[in-house]
C-alpha cells in the first residue's frame, strides 16, 4: 500500500497518509472543527490507481461534509464511491451522499475512488474539512479493553471497502486485438494479415497466437480466442509479460496433470490481464500465476470436476518476503474443484470483487501471507464440506506486517452456507476486518480465530444460524489470540466461547438465540 503520514509536516516513510486537525473554528457554522484525514492508495497499475480515504470527525457534530485537497503531480479522478466529486485542474472535491452526511463527534465516512496518475503518484499534503484547514494533532479514539463481555466502550467500525475497478469495458472480444484464433476442430490463428497456425490443434493454436505479438514488448497487445476446444491437464497456455488475454469460448480440460500446469500460465512476468475466461473439465490448477505482478483477472468462470480454481503466488524466489504486487481480481466463480476456489500466498496489493464458489472441495477464498488485500464479497455455498477448510479462510501470518498486525484485510461481505467452516483465521494471521457476514449451518465451526490477532467481527453486521460453534482458540506452539472482537452479529442455535484466554479479546452488541457464552 502506497501512502505516507502527514501532520503539520510530512513525515516520510509512514504507512498512511494522515492529517490531523486542531480545534478551529469555522465561521459559517460557529462550531470547533477537529478531524483526521486518512489517504491510502490500496491498489496502483500503470498509469492509474486506487485509493481509500477516511474523514474522523474529532469536533463537533457535522451535517454534510465536504473534504478538498490538492494534487502536485497531474492526477485526475475518474470514479469515486461512497461520494461525489467535482475537480478543477489539480483541485479535488468530495462531498457526501445522502447517507454519510451526518458525522457525529467520533464519527467517521470513508469513500473511494480510482485515478490516473503518471510516473509519480505522491499522496496530498493537506486536505480542509468543509473549507477549514486539518492542521493539528488528532484526538484519541476510546477503545474496551480486557476479555469483558458486554457493551463496552464503543470504537468507530472501520468502513466497508470501496468496490473493485470496473470490468474491461464491452464484450468479450470486442474493440481491437492484435491476434485471434478462430475455427472449430480445425483452428486458424491469425495476427493481423498473417496467419501463424492452421490446425486441429486447440492449444497450439492458442499459444502461436501468443507467441506472434511482439517479442520483448514494452505495452500491452492482445490475443482473442474465439473458438472452443479441449486441452490436456498436463499442458498449459503461457503468457508472456504484456499480454492481454480474452478467452470467448470455452477451454475444456482433460486428462490428468502434476505440477503447476494449468492452462492459463505465467511465471516471473508482469502486466498480464486475463480479461475473460470459460474452462471446464479437470485441470490441475485453472490459472496459474507466479511471481507474476500487475496482474487483472477480469470475468472468470469455471465449472470444473476437480483442481483448483485461480492460484498466485511468489514461490518462484528463494526470497519469499518478496511478493508479488498489484493483483485485481475481478469477478470469479468456480464450481466443482476439488480444493479452493481462489488462493493466493505471497502478495502484496490485491483488490478482489467477487468469488463465489459453489461445492469446492476446500476454501472459497483463501489468502496465505498476504497484506494489503481489499475483497468485496465472498459467496460460498458447500465450501469445503467435511474439512476444516472455510468459506473465506485467512493462514500462514496473513496480514501479518513485520511483526505488528495493523488492519490492512478488509473484507466487505462473507456468506457461507453448509460446508467445512464459515470464517477461519489460522496460524498467526490477522489484522482483518470482515463488514458483514450471513453464515448458515457449517458442518464445522460457523467462526474460528486460533492463534490470530486483531480480527473485527463484524465491522457491521452479522448473522450465524445453526453450524458448529463461534470461538477463538489458540494452538501452544504460537502465542494466544488477542485484540480479537466480536461485535454487532446476531448468534442463533449455537455457541460462542472463548479457550484459552488470551488478552484484549473483546465481545459486545451481540444477540444470542438459543447460545450460551463462555467468556473469560
Amino acid at each position: 500500500m502506497a501512502s505516507r503520514r502527514l501532520r503539520v509536516a510530512l513525515i516520510a516513510g509512514a504507512s498512511a497518509a494522515v492529517v490531523a486537525a486542531g480545534l478551529l473554528t469555522a465561521t459559517v457554522a460557529q462550531a470547533a472543527t477537529a478531524c483526521r484525514v486518512t489517504y491510502a492508495v490500496t491498489n496502483q497499475w500503470q498509469g492509474g490507481f486506487g485509493a481509500s480515504v477516511t474523514i474522523n470527525n474529532l469536533g463537533d457534530p457535522v451535517d454534510g461534509w465536504r473534504l478538498a485537497w490538492s494534487y502536485s503531480a497531474g492526477q485526475a479522478v475518474t470514479q469515486m464511491w461512497n461520494a461525489t466529486y467535482t475537480q478543477a485542474g489539480s483541485q479535488v472535491t468530495a462531498t457526501n451522499v445522502g447517507y454519510n452526511g451526518s458525522l457525529p463527534t467520533n464519527g467517521s465516512a470513508t469513500f473511494g475512488f480510482n485515478g490516473t496518475s503518471n510516473a509519480t503518484n505522491p499522496a496530498p499534503s493537506a486536505f480542509t474539512l468543509n473549507g477549514v484547514a486539518c492542521t493539528g494533532e488528532p484526538g484519541t479514539t476510546p477503545t474496551s479493553s480486557g476479555n469483558t463481555p458486554g457493551p463496552g466502550t464503543t470504537t468507530q467500525a472501520p468502513p466497508p471497502p470501496p468496490p473493485p475497478p470496473p470490468p474491461p469495458a464491452g464484450s468479450c472480444g470486442s474493440g481491437s486485438f492484435n491476434a485471434e484464433v478462430t475455427g472449430s476442430g480445425t483452428y486458424v490463428a491469425r495476427n493481423g494479415t498473417r496467419q501463424v497456425y492452421s490446425g486441429g490443434n486447440y492449444l497450439q493454436a492458442m499459444q502461436a497466437a501468443v507467441d506472434s505479438l511482439t517479442a520483448g514488448r514494452s505495452s500491452k497487445q492482445s490475443v482473442v480466442v474465439r473458438s472452443s476446444g479441449s486441452i490436456s491437464a498436463g499442458s498449459r497456455l503461457s503468457l508472456a509479460s504484456n499480454t492481454i488475454l480474452d478467452v470467448c469460448g470455452t477451454i475444456n480440460v482433460t486428462g490428468s496433470g502434476t505440477g503447476d500446469m494449468a492452462p492459463v500460465y505465467a511465471r516471473g512476468a508482469s502486466n498480464i490481464d486475463v480479461r475473460y475466461l470459460r474452462l471446464t473439465g479437470v485441470p490441475r490448477y485453472g490459472i496459474f500465476m507466479r511471481d507474476v505482478n500487475n496482474l487483472t483477472l477480469g470475468q472468470i468462470d469455471m465449472r470444473l470436476s476437480s483442481g483448483l480454481g485461480v492460484r498466485i503466488d511468489n514461490h518462484g524466489t528463494s526470497n519469499r518476503a518478496n511478493k508479488v504486487r498489484n493483483i485485481r481480481i475481478d469477478n470469479v466463480f468456480v464450481s466443482g474443484s476439488s480444493s479452493h476456489a481462489v488462493e493466493t500466498y505471497g502478495v502484496d496489493g490485491i483488490t478482489i470483487g467477487t468469488v463465489t464458489a459453489r461445492n469446492v472441495g476446500e476454501s472459497g477464498l483463501l489468502l496465505n501471507d498476504t497484506v494489503n488485500a481489499t475483497v468485496g464479497t465472498v459467496d460460498a455455498q458447500n465450501a469445503g464440506a467435511g474439512t476444516g477448510y472455510a468459506a473465506f479462510r485467512m493462514a500462514n501470518r496473513n496480514g501479518r506486517i513485520g511483526s505488528s498486525y495493523p488492519v490492512n484485510i478488509r473484507v466487505g461481505n462473507v456468506i457461507a452456507s453448509g460446508g467445512g467452516r464459515g470464517i477461519f483465521c489460522v496460524s498467526e494471521s490477522g489484522g482483518a476486518v470482515v463488514d458483514r457476514f450471513t453464515i448458515s449451518n457449517t458442518g464445522n465451526n460457523s467462526v474460528l480465530l486460533e492463534n490470530c490477532h486483531n480480527v473485527t467481527l463484524a465491522g457491521q453486521s452479522g448473522t450465524i444460524t445453526g453450524g458448529g460453534e463461534v470461538r477463538i482458540a489458540a494452538r501452544t506452539e504460537f502465542a494466544a489470540s488477542s485484540n480479537n472482537t466480536f461485535q454487532n452479529m446476531t448468534v442463533s442455535g449455537t455457541n460462542i466461547r472463548l479457550s484459552p484466554c488470551g488478552t484484549n479479546n473483546v465481545i459486545r452488541n451481540v444477540t444470542r438465540v438459543n447460545s450460551t457464552l463462555t467468556w473469560c
